[in-house]
């Protein structure tokens, strides 16, 4: 136990001196080879990814989880708005305007945050992690129980998988479907060399405990007959789609994208919903004052997005030499970017690499700097960086979760790192 156990503690001095919460190994193997009835997952996760979850909890303030919450529903409401959707499919692949009616699952906001700073760095539409999050809430364990307040409830986690089947139920139903679904597919390519291949398990063993079929499937794998989707014989109501293949470009996702737009099988999340919200281009205006209002953003709204989204501008050759002055205060990310690929910090920019950047398909977004938590008491203290992933549906966050890491991005290389559970610290 530590002094900040019994005691009101802000959020900031909690990331920097309290252990009183931990990663407890055996809960974690006990979750998850309950989760999925294999005594061998837990073997798996260790090594496949032995940095994938973190030591010690991330803890925000009760104002910084709403400010995050105001942030995601601002971006909801601007999005509905004919004029954003107009300027972003402008730019986007004509897949992009093909319309199911799904809204898409497991949007991820991204956000560096801390008592001092915010910002939202980035939105994703395939935010992996969620499944995994679930688990690991359940093996969190406090040193006495003097500090059991800090984790929350057990039960959390299992209503957040009920909000997961009753998502993945809505999506089939907005698609236009009335009769109940029936399967799932799992999609990624060559699912079981992905590193979260773990929660692709994960899923597939709880939509199967909600009696729904679930497959773990490469996109190349299905046939399109008789308008239906197939996999081994056997229909696909809905695919899970895990790609970064966000256009479905790619020719083995060929079936898929004709399944998808011939209304064959729902696919979630899909082309339109990467375009509407997770190309960085997208960023520029909903940072963009002027853009805003030419939009036809309320003051209110305006207010919110311009506070909580960093500047973010295209990078054009004409700026080229502006930019490079500026480039300590800016962190550069390509349009479809994902995972931290490609992306870079202008402090660290190599002559070659900037010119690559200029080249194009770049945007150039304000740094906002990661918070820090430390994960030791020894001297010196080990201090990671963490960031918070936002897991939302329909305007609506399910799910905080943060990532500790070091390096320029998130990486699950890191010892101690990786998906930390986020605690709500009632003193800001």
């Amino acid at each position: 136990m530590n002094d900040l156990t019994c005691h009101p503690a802000p959020a900031a001095m909690r990331n920097s001196a309290c252990f009183c919460v931990s990663l407890d190994e055996e809960a974690l193997r006990q979750a998850l080879e309950t989760q999925l009835g294999q005594p061998d997952i837990h073997a798996l996760v260790r090594a496949r990814c032995p940095y994938l979850f973190a030591a010690r909890p991330v803890f925000l303030s009760t104002a910084r989880l709403m400010r995050m919450e105001e942030l995601v529903q601002a971006i909801e409401s601007v999005v509905a708005l004919p004029a954003y959707r107009e300027r972003v499919l402008a730019w986007a692949p004509d897949i992009a305007r093909h319309d199911t009616g799904a809204r898409g699952v497991f949007m991820g906001y991204d956000f560096h945050t801390d008592d001092a700073q915010f910002g939202l760095i980035e939105i994703n539409t395939n935010a992996g992690g969620a499944m995994l999050n679930a688990v690991l809430a359940r093996a969190q364990r406090a040193c006495c129980a003097e500090a059991e307040f800090l984790v929350p409830p057990v039960a959390t986690a299992g209503a957040f998988e009920r909000e997961i089947i009753a998502m993945f139920r809505r999506e089939w139903a907005l698609a236009g479907h009335e009769r109940p679904l029936r399967s799932i597919a799992i999609v990624d390519d060559a699912p079981e060399q992905q590193y979260l291949y773990p929660e692709f398990l994960l899923f597939q063993q709880l939509f199967e405990r909600h009696e729904l079929r679930a497959v773990i499937a490469a996109p190349d794998q299905f046939k399109l007959e008789g308008g239906a989707l197939w996999h081994d014989g056997q229909p696909i109501d809905l695919v899970y789609n895990r790609l970064t293949d966000f256009a479905l470009e790619a020719p083995a996702s060929a079936t898929l994208r004709a399944a998808y737009l011939a209304r064959a099988a729902v696919l979630t999340p899909h082309p339109r919903a990467h375009a509407l919200y997770a190309d960085k281009r997208n960023l520029a205006l909903l940072s963009d004052a002027h853009a805003l209002e030419e939009m036809g953003v309320s003051p209110s709204l305006r207010a919110i997005l311009l506070a909580g989204i960093p500047r973010t501008t295209l990078v054009r050759p004409e700026d080229g030499e502006r930019l490079w002055k500026e480039r300590r205060g800016l962190f550069f990310k390509p349009y479809g970017g994902y995972g931290g690929k490609a992306a870079y910090r202008g402090d660290k920019l190599t002559q070659r690499v900037w010119q690559e950047i200029l080249a194009g398909g770049y945007v150039a977004q304000a740094l906002v700097a990661p918070g820090e938590r430390t994960i030791s008491s020894e001297d010196p203290a080990r201090k990671l960086k963490f960031d918070v992933r936002n897991y939302a549906y329909d305007g609506a966050v399910q799910w905080v979760a943060a990532r500790l890491y070091q390096g320029q991005t998130t990486n699950f290389r890191t010892p101690g790192g990786g998906f930390a559970p986020v605690y709500e610290n009632v003193m800001a």
